[in-house]
């Protein structure tokens, strides 16, 4: 078996004790983003798994639409990643 070389380290602990590795990103022509897809990404670049600009790179989103991603989690979590509950969260 061989290991494709990447910058960076192949695996990170979250606080939970889960552990997330870049199999467990979004495939890099995803189109529909989901909740759980966007706090994944979200996650691995918080945590140092992959960076930010290899993040913009790989799925084509803007700078504006990940800092948006990174707010609703940090202030809402998962459930702010929600398309239902933005407007929810926005009246807050």
């Amino acid at each position: 078996m061989y290991l494709k070389k990447v910058d960076g380290p192949r695996s990170v602990t979250l606080p939970d004790g889960t552990i997330l590795t870049r199999a467990d990103l979004p495939a890099r022509d995803t189109r529909r983003w989901v909740a759980s897809r966007k706090a994944v990404v979200v996650q691995a670049v918080t945590h140092g798994l992959v960076s930010r600009d290899e993040v913009l790179e790989r799925y084509g989103i803007s700078e504006e639409e990940f800092e948006l991603w990174t707010e609703a989690v940090r202030k809402h979590g998962v459930q702010g990643l929600k398309v239902t509950a933005i407007q929810k969260f926005r009246q807050l």
